[in-house]
């Protein structure tokens, strides 16, 4: 591996990343009173067996310290993939996949005082937080004998309804969503258990209703389950988040409806959660005392996502981060998601302007604007390099949104991200930069773009511009102390 340059300036401060490695994926984020905890499978070098990192941030989700690790394999294993963790009781299960060789299973371990997690850090690389209890397998090849299915792996944990007709009755049990294999190839699977510990097949996943938009789809994997209230009627939804694999590259979306048993009823059929190159993998947080009783606990939830490439397909070792400063890819911001009439819509979690405002060199810029979609007007904000070079160039026309890093040398041959906008009152272009990484919200977060963005010397400014009949009507620019 080369050695790091110093004057590259590709680390986030505000993201969460590894100190070094490659990461592979968020597993869960748990907040914990004022703590934010983020529990991710990496590889601390390039090609060793992947295992679960910890890192937590006080007060908020953008100054994140890396913590003693918490899983690595043991006993034969040769890696462990992500999976995730629910609040249960004073602590927490953390459910993750073990690999030992062609065999996937769901494991659960314990933390029983995530605050201790914090205090007394090993000095030893690599060394495990003794605070991590492994309990063992909760799911293996048995519970899927009766539907010829095996490999269980990619846990998703909620809480169970108590009644799912009536769901202000609140819960009682747990809920498992996971992959499975069988002759036809994965399957997303609903588990059951009482207690976390023991769980029992419902049954595979099946979708009603609507079409769910995902019939000629091979590989759905990566699921993950949000409950929302939608603000147009207030009953509470199911939001299923999916990964597909299509020829090795990752689409990352949601379908919008309720679960019952393990039948999915669509209202919303698959959208893509996000329309940048570089988001993949969402996973949903869990809050520690929060009262899972059908109330306003639903108004809005939060996810974080793996900001690394197209998927399988992606090779760490060509990432300029790991050439040049010993680590690859990132963790999103973590997001606020609420329901809009079956339409899910994303914004920053609050703090995020001051965060900038704190760092040495991230930036962002916020405007309100009125762009005619009339194929003539837009607002542009160009993200220039250290020598005022364009590195990517973020368009908003009214009707569509773009983000262009072609003209960038560490992107040529990119294709343009874009998605299309629906109608708004007013149209809103929020844009954080923050080393490597380039977040997008549009129109009050209907439309999200992640990518990752190399530029060189850093980000020296973001530059605004208007074509046509667009106004500017507001805009804020915030700066880190060196940018």
């Amino acid at each position: 591996m080369d050695e790091p340059q110093p004057t590259t300036r590709f680390r986030p401060e505000l993201h969460m990343i590894p100190e070094r490695g490659v990461l592979n994926a968020p597993a869960t984020v748990v907040v914990d009173g004022a703590t934010w905890h983020l529990f991710h499978q990496y590889q601390p070098e390039l090609g060793a067996p992947s295992r679960w990192g910890h890192q937590a941030s006080e007060q908020n989700p953008f100054d994140w310290e890396e913590l003693d690790d918490v899983l690595a394999p043991e006993d034969g294993e040769d890696s462990l993939r992500a999976g995730a963790g629910v609040v249960d009781g004073s602590g927490v299960n953390l459910y993750f996949t073990s690999v030992r060789g062609g065999s996937r299973e769901v494991h659960l371990a314990r933390i029983d005082d995530l605050a201790e997690t914090t205090l007394d850090l090993q000095s030893e690389e690599l060394a495990l937080d003794p605070g991590v209890l492994r309990e063992g397998p909760v799911v293996t090849d048995a519970a899927g004998e009766a539907e010829s299915l095996r490999n269980f792996r990619s846990p998703c944990v909620v809480p169970a309804w108590r009644d799912e007709d009536e769901r202000a009755a609140g819960h009682d049990g747990w809920l498992m969503l996971a992959v499975a294999d069988n002759t036809s190839g994965p399957r997303l699977v609903i588990l059951e258990s009482p207690d976390g510990r023991d769980f029992t097949l419902t049954g595979v996943l099946s979708f009603t209703g609507k079409d769910s938009g995902l019939e000629n789809e091979h590989a759905v994997v990566s699921p993950r389950l949000v409950r929302l209230r939608d603000e147009v009627d207030g009953g509470i939804r199911d939001i299923l988040l999916v990964n597909l694999e299509r020829d090795g590259v990752d689409v990352s979306g949601y379908l919008v409806g309720t679960l019952s048993g393990a039948e999915f009823t669509v209202e919303q059929p698959f959208r893509r959660i996000d329309h940048g190159h570089d988001f993949t993998r969402p996973r949903n947080t869990h809050i520690a005392g929060r009262e899972f009783n059908g109330g306003s606990v639903y108004d809005t939830a939060i996810i974080v996502g793996l900001m690394g490439g197209v998927g399988r397909l992606d090779d760490p070792s060509k990432h300029p981060s790991l050439k040049a400063e010993g680590w690859a890819n990132a963790i999103s911001m973590p997001r606020l998601l609420s329901l809009q009439g079956g339409l899910v819509y994303q914004t920053p979690v609050p703090g995020i302007l001051s965060a900038v405002s704190d760092s040495n060199r991230a930036r962002s810029w916020t405007g309100l604007a009125e762009i005619p979609a009339d194929g003539e007007s837009s607002l542009t904000l160009d993200i220039l390099d250290s020598e005022g070079e364009v590195a990517a160039r973020v368009t908003h026309r009214g009707d569509r949104l773009e983000l262009d890093r072609s003209m960038n040398p560490y992107h040529e041959g990119s294709e343009p991200a874009a998605a299309s906008l629906e109608e708004a009152d007013s149209d809103s272009l929020t844009v954080i930069v923050d080393g490597k990484t380039v977040e997008i919200f549009a129109d009050s977060g209907q439309v999200t773009m992640a990518s990752r963005v190399y530029i060189e010397g850093g980000c020296s400014g973001l530059r605004p511009a208007t074509t046509g009949n667009a106004e500017v009507a507001n805009e804020i620019t915030r700066a880190g102390s060196e940018a």
